[in-house]
Parts: structure tokens; sequence; C-alpha cells
């Protein structure tokens, strides 16, 4: 079986990316007069804004299950698997890191939102659990496709039954993968569920990507799917709690926006799968293998970590529309060159890592 490359995916990371840019930058700055949920440009944004957070958990569960069946089938997967754990790893440290102030611990003030939980630290810990099935269902390739799925539709399914949840008596640093109550963005639930659905797909690509007709059947598969999902999930889950009389298909019917969400990821993969022998060496694709440092770049610049002082400091909810669209312009471009052109955010910590763990294994063989 010859593993195929898939470079779309790498565009659909850089569509993600811009969007997460403009999205923080408008999101941050724009001042909340002009959030007209009657306006129709705005609840188009909204939409699309939406949108950003299951295609990253998606692809992110995509590319590293399919890095790791690709080893895998070389015959050794111990690299890898030292790879996804170490890079999750690595997106746990970044995502608090984030969140330092250094300026107030200098002044001796700890603020507890440190702890608050992101989107590199779910993706992280979704990576390290993805890494983990792998190590147990790798040798039943079928097996391994159905325990994703089933971990994905069972995640989202039960939605309504977590979704409140407050866990008090849990120590925050914890409790925060789990509830927003203390303040985290994302919670690994229902978010890991994206990832497995993403896993689920990589399977598929694995397997299939090879043969003759694949993309064609694939991206009407995507479209048709993406569709039946945004139009019938609800419907569908309804007919389920009619069946089984089991109250939480009927509620998570109710409030339905995982699997619509995951019907726009479907639907997005069609297109950029549908145009990907234009997108091949494009500007778009290596925008998407520089994501990791985009971020951090437009965390620092935009929400001032370490220093405090970033663009929310000075213009937090004060911008005119078109000052928050022309800045989300400008923003989108400086983030993307600085990327491109300074910033070396993997090989920098990973340098760092790799001086640290050589030091360690001086030492013991000091000893």
């Amino acid at each position: 079986m010859q593993p195929t490359r898939l470079f779309f995916i790498d565009a659909v990371r850089a569509f993600a990316i811009l969007m997460m840019l403009q999205g923080h930058f408008i999101d941050t700055l724009l001042n909340p007069i002009y959030r007209d949920k009657t306006n129709t440009i705005y609840n188009i944004w909204t939409y699309f804004r939406g949108i950003t957070a299951p295609v990253f958990f998606t692809i992110s569960g995509l590319v590293f299950a399919y890095l790791l069946l690709r080893s895998y089938a070389k015959g050794d997967d111990k690299i890898r698997i030292k790879k996804g754990l170490f890079r999750g790893l690595l997106l746990l440290v970044i995502g608090y890191s984030l969140r330092i102030n250094l300026v107030s611990w200098f002044s001796g003030y700890f603020n507890p939102y440190i702890l608050v939980i992101d989107v590199l630290q779910c993706i992280g810990l979704s990576i390290i659990m993805l890494v983990l099935l792998h190590m147990i269902f790798k040798k039943q390739s079928y097996f391994f496709s159905i325990v994703l799925f089933i971990i994905g539709s069972l995640i989202f399914v039960t939605e309504p039954l977590y979704r409140n949840l407050t866990l008090e008596h849990i120590p925050k640093f914890i409790a925060n993968y789990m509830t927003k109550a203390n303040g985290s963005v994302f919670t690994i639930l229902p978010w890991f569920g994206y990832s497995a659905f993403g896993a689920f797909l990589s399977t598929v690509f694995f397997r299939h990507a090879h043969k003759s007709h694949f993309q064609l059947t694939t991206i009407i598969t995507f479209f048709v799917a993406g569709s039946l999902l945004l139009y019938q999930s609800s419907w569908f889950l309804i007919k389920l709690y009619h069946i089984t009389s089991i109250e939480v298909f009927e509620m998570s019917a109710n409030y339905n926006y995982l699997f619509t969400r995951l019907g726009n990821v479907l639907i997005l993969f069609g297109v950029f799968y549908t145009f990907e022998r234009f997108l091949k060496q494009s500007l778009i694709v290596n925008i998407g293998k520089k994501t990791l440092s985009i971020y951090v770049i437009h965390f620092i610049l935009l929400y001032g970590s370490f220093t405090g002082y970033g663009l929310k400091r000075y213009f937090s909810k004060s911008l005119e529309p078109s000052e928050a669209i022309w800045g989300a312009a400008f923003f989108m471009i400086v983030v993307c060159f600085i990327s491109f052109h300074y910033a070396k955010t993997n090989t920098f910590v990973y340098d760092i890592i790799r001086k640290i763990t050589d030091r360690i294994k001086n030492y013991r063989q000091g000893l």
C-alpha cells in the first residue's frame, strides 16, 4: 500500500488559521454596538467564524492519525509515536505559557487565568489520546475505525449531559479541561469528538487514497454527508428518540451544533479536495504548514502574552466596522509575514528541549 500525500489538508489548515486571525481580531476589537444579529453580513461572518475550531480539531485528528498509520505500515511507528506524544505535550506547554503575564509576576501577582484551557491544550491532549488509541488498536485497522467513529458519535450525542458541568470539588488544573465554569474557552469534551472523526477519516484515506476514482468518490461523499449532517442530523436524532425513547437523543437534537458543524467541515473538505491539484506548492499550502507559529504570534500581538501589552489593551471593543475589516486584513498579512521570515517557533522550542534532554542524559551518565 503506497501512502498518498494529502495536499488539500494544508490548504484547509491555512483557511482555518486565516479565519481565526480575522475572527479573533474583529471579535476582540469591534465595538459591540455593531454586533447586530439582524445584519446579514454580520451573521455570515459569525457563521463562518464558528467553523474555525471544528476544522482545526478535525484536521489535527486526521493528520496525526494518518502519520501514525503511515509509519506503522512502514514497519516502525515508535519514532512517530514519540513525536506525537512530544507534539501533544509541546502544545500543552505553549498553551499554558501564552497565558503568562511576566510583568504581573514580577510585581508579585499571579493570575489563575493561566490555568484556563484554550484550543492548544485541547488539541495537544487530543493528540496524546489518539496516539494512545493507536497503540491499542493499530493491529486491528478496521476495528480502530469503528472505535473512532463510535467515540466521536457518543461524545456529540451525550453533549447535553456534560454541557453544564461545574466540578467544584476537583482541582481547577484538571477541572478546566471538562468545564467552562472557570473561564476555559475550550474543553476536551466535546472537542475531542472532532479529532476522533478526523482520525476516522484518516483510516479511510490511508486504506483507499491510492485507488483510482477515490478522489471523485470522496469529494461526492464529503458533499453528501456534509449536507445530510447539516440538514437532516436533527431529524435523525429525533427519529432515534422516538424509536428508543432515550431522552439524550431529543436533547441533542434540540441543540444540535456539533453534528451540523461537522457537516460544515466535510463540505469545506470537499471544496478544497476538489481543487487540490491547483493548490500544490501554492502560498496557501505553505501558510497551512505554519499554523503553530502563526497562532503563537497572533496571540502575543493581539492579547499581549508575556507582557500584557497587546492590541487588545489599547483598542478593545473600540473599532468601527471599516477599521476592523482593514485592520484584520493588515493583521493577517503582518502575522503571516513574521511567521514566514522571522519566527522559528517549532525549531526554537525543539532545540531548547533537545539541549535540556541531552544535559539530563549526560548528568545521569556521570553519576
